[in-house]
């Protein structure tokens, strides 16, 4: 009886093959082309392809390297030799793995303008060398950009794994040098397309996303181009940013990618047009559009200046609204901005007066984002009014609570100095201390086995204690 094997194309489909070179054969040839119809789609999007279309295209050339053949026993387009029991000599490695210039196997895959894909240090050096063409095709570029070729790199990596070789990690693109006129002259035409036709707007867009994500470079070359802000939020009209919610999304997270390089930060902020439409942005868009202008009010928070800037603006309410979505991502972006921001006084009074405290005690009873939210609070505790407020919505057996259960040593410590500024400000919430420690011994248990800061403000609230309880009794 012949024996068999199971193997997957993309329709997930087990396809039974027997031994019979005839049938092997015409396998390998369908899995090649399975393969070369997943690569050329791949290529085709811009290389804003979708995981599983990677993932799918991996497991075919994984099938491939399953049948144990010969090389040179066939001739397909994308002759990929993973067969076990290759030479380990250089001889063995597949063509297409090897970069055009040094014809070794490639270490970071790079995609240029003209869609060749080259070993990142090999054309960059032709790069800096003055050429301006393709090595290969001899095509003039259009810019320099190097993209990193993803599918290449995780054959290449499968293919290393399966002979005990390891790669390095691929290094970022972040050399200036590499930045010519030609593309300033391809940034200009991407942003000279934002007063163009709704078109050409979204595809510039969709462009300046990922070169803004993909290349630090990039980012720094915004900053070089004075009107490059204003042209880049053009399409967007305040009061109806969201009228195309994948424009905004779009131009939205490239604000945020600019906001990343540190240069830009001040640049970015001051721009009268960008603080309003973040704001704008965190009200409606999409959840992907909101999450976005949160975490770029974060980065751009990071700035002492920025912070009373965007404090003013009246940024918090909305960042404060937003914890209350219930998108994780977009959450975890709006807590990161607040903590930020309330690291000035200023905005701590803010914060309390939009309505922080209750959001945030209603998100930790949920059991929603306790960690970045008690750090929050702990921040914000040092505002009276947040004091007064956190007492009249009975905050304390909550945070006993935390510090009973809890299995996290920097949530414990957060609620106990939040719990020592209350009783330092209020001395009517002592009786309710002494009762959780008589009743559970909260209070001395940490003095024992918390973090050093948590067992300083646990010592505190214990002398605290002691003091009012031998005020009470000399009475």
């Amino acid at each position: 009886m012949a024996k068999t094997g199971v193997i997957l194309l993309e329709s997930e489909t087990p396809l039974t093959t027997t031994t019979t070179k005839t049938t092997t054969t015409a396998t390998i040839a369908e899995l090649k082309k399975e393969l070369q119809r997943l690569v050329k789609s791949i290529i085709d999007d811009n290389d804003d392809y979708t995981i599983e279309a990677t993932d799918r295209a991996i497991r075919t050339l994984l099938s491939l390297k399953n049948f144990n053949f010969k090389p040179t026993s066939l001739q397909p387009s994308l002759s990929l030799s993973l067969s076990v029991g290759l030479d380990e000599s250089t001889s063995s490695i597949p063509d297409e793995f090897r970069c055009p210039i040094s014809k070794e196997l490639m270490r970071d895959p790079v995609v240029l303008s003209t869609g060749q894909t080259y070993d990142r240090s090999f054309i960059r050096k032709w790069l800096k060398d003055g050429h301006r063409t393709c090595p290969q095709t001899q095509q003039v570029l259009s810019h320099t950009v190097l993209t990193p070729n993803h599918l290449v790199r995780e054959m290449i990596s499968q293919w290393c794994k399966g002979r005990g070789m390891e790669l390095p990690s691929p290094v970022e693109d972040i050399d200036d040098e590499g930045m010519t006129e030609a593309d300033r002259g391809h940034l200009n035409s991407l942003l000279e397309k934002m007063s163009s036709s709704l078109s050409d707007q979204k595809e510039a867009a969709k462009k300046l996303r990922l070169l803004t994500k993909r290349m630090p470079s990039f980012r720094a070359l915004f900053g070089e181009c004075t009107d490059a802000i204003p042209q880049l939020l053009n399409p967007l009209s305040p009061g109806r940013a969201d009228n195309h919610p994948d424009l905004q999304e779009d131009l939205i997270t490239t604000v945020l990618n600019l906001s990343i390089h540190d240069n830009n930060k001040k640049l970015v902020v001051e721009n009268p047009l960008v603080i309003p439409l973040l704001i704008e942005s965190l009200k409606s868009g999409t959840i992907e559009t909101r999450s976005s202008a949160a975490a770029t009010l974060f980065t751009l928070s990071a700035l002492d200046s920025s912070k009373h800037i965007i404090g003013k603006s009246g940024a918090l309410r909305p960042l404060i609204e937003l914890l209350d979505e219930g998108h994780m991502l977009a959450m975890k972006d709006a807590a990161s901005a607040i903590f930020n921001l309330c690291l000035i006084p200023e905005n701590k009074g803010r914060a309390v007066r939009e309505g922080a405290i209750s959001m945030i005690l209603k998100k930790i009873l949920e059991g929603v984002l306790v960690d970045e939210l008690l750090a929050i609070l702990a921040i914000l505790s040092t505002h009276q009014n947040a004091v007064e407020e956190m007492c009249e919505l009975g905050a304390m057996p909550c945070l006993f609570r935390i510090i009973r259960e809890s299995t996290c040593e920097r949530n414990k410590e957060n609620c106990i100095a939040i719990v020592y500024t209350i009783c330092m400000s209020d001395r009517s919430k002592l009786r309710e201390i002494r009762e959780e420690e008589n009743a559970n011994g909260t209070i001395s248990g940490l003095a024992e086995r918390g973090t050093s800061r948590a067992k300083r403000k646990a010592n505190g609230i214990l002398d605290k204690l002691n003091k009012s309880a031998l005020v009470i009794h000399t009475a």
